[in-house]
């Protein structure tokens, strides 16, 4: 598969909104939080606007809550594609999990059940969304922290069983494999060689924190060496895969956030072969041609 390659990401976070704006650092694209700006006005969309202008973007969500089972929230879907319009991304992703349900919203990622009945349940959903979005979307895999007595497969097979009926994307988290490979004690290698090698679109790479015996996926700590091996061990498998860096929470200034992201473009080259690093430019201002979606029987 030829998959459009971006390359070298940050998640665009309000702390740096004037730095941006001003000195135009040279990164290759931003990740929004897509609810961040799901707003009718003011200043969050006037910086949005900007620095769209000068750099790609894909949107990320955290609402989505495809597992529920509680309806599609059409109002937030509504909000959603007018955003996509307006931000005209290269991608929408958000996560293989649910939120709420009876109207309640937990405030939280939660992980599900991996049998056949989650799959035709949540695979359905994916269907509906893309069908109201007219694009494919991709879905990101959790890091959770207890498991159900009701599943009956790994979590990278029931993975790829959703996203192949769905026919949607994956967003891999490099840090999300780490941190539930630590928690349920088993080999994050495994994850990497069990998922589906053309649905992978994109990287996440974080940090994260010891809770006692568990790990939390906190994203306020720089990426930790371990996390940085899997990341190469990734890209063998899967190569150039455009790649980006979260952080939510004690967030540095914009420079040292880029010097962390040069140990991924690093990392990268020392990795991969040139030729698979160079940047498609023609992806940047229009909408990869594997994300335009229409069903087939």
């Amino acid at each position: 598969m030829t998959r459009p390659f971006l390359g070298f990401g940050l998640g665009l976070r309000t702390e740096h909104y004037s730095y941006i704006r001003e000195h135009k650092p040279a990164v290759d694209w931003f990740e929004i939080l897509s609810e961040n700006y799901m707003v009718p006005g003011g200043k969050p969309l006037d910086h949005l606007d900007n620095i769209r202008n000068d750099y790609p973007m894909v949107m990320h969500g955290v609402s989505l809550s495809i597992g529920s089972t509680d309806p599609l929230d059409s109002n937030y879907l509504k909000s959603l594609k007018q955003l996509m319009h307006r931000v005209q991304p290269q991608w929408i992703s958000d996560h293989l999990c649910w939120t709420g349900v009876n109207d309640t919203n937990s405030h939280d990622l939660l992980p599900l059940p991996y049998n056949e009945d989650t799959i035709a349940h949540v695979a359905d959903r994916v269907v509906q969304v893309q069908d109201y979005l007219g694009q494919r979307i991709l879905l990101e895999n959790l890091s959770s922290y207890v498991t159900y007595k009701n599943s009956e497969m790994t979590e990278w097979d029931f993975f790829n069983e959703i996203a192949r009926r769905a026919d949607c994307h994956i967003l891999l988290d490099i840090n999300n494999i780490f941190v539930s490979a630590h928690n349920h004690q088993f080999d994050p290698v495994d994850y990497l060689n069990g998922i589906d090698i053309d649905r992978v679109m994109q990287f996440h790479l974080a940090g994260h924190s010891y809770n006692g015996e568990m790990i939390i996926d906190t994203h306020d700590h720089d990426v930790c060496d371990p996390v940085w091996a899997l990341y190469a061990t990734a890209l063998k498998r899967f190569g150039a895969v455009s790649t980006m860096i979260e952080r939510d929470d004690d967030i540095p200034a914009f420079t040292q956030l880029r010097q962390e992201l040069a140990i991924a473009e690093d990392i990268a080259a020392r990795t991969l072969s040139a030729e698979a690093l160079v940047l498609n430019t023609a992806v940047q201002n229009h909408t990869p041609a594997e994300l335009k979606y229409g069903r087939t029987a």
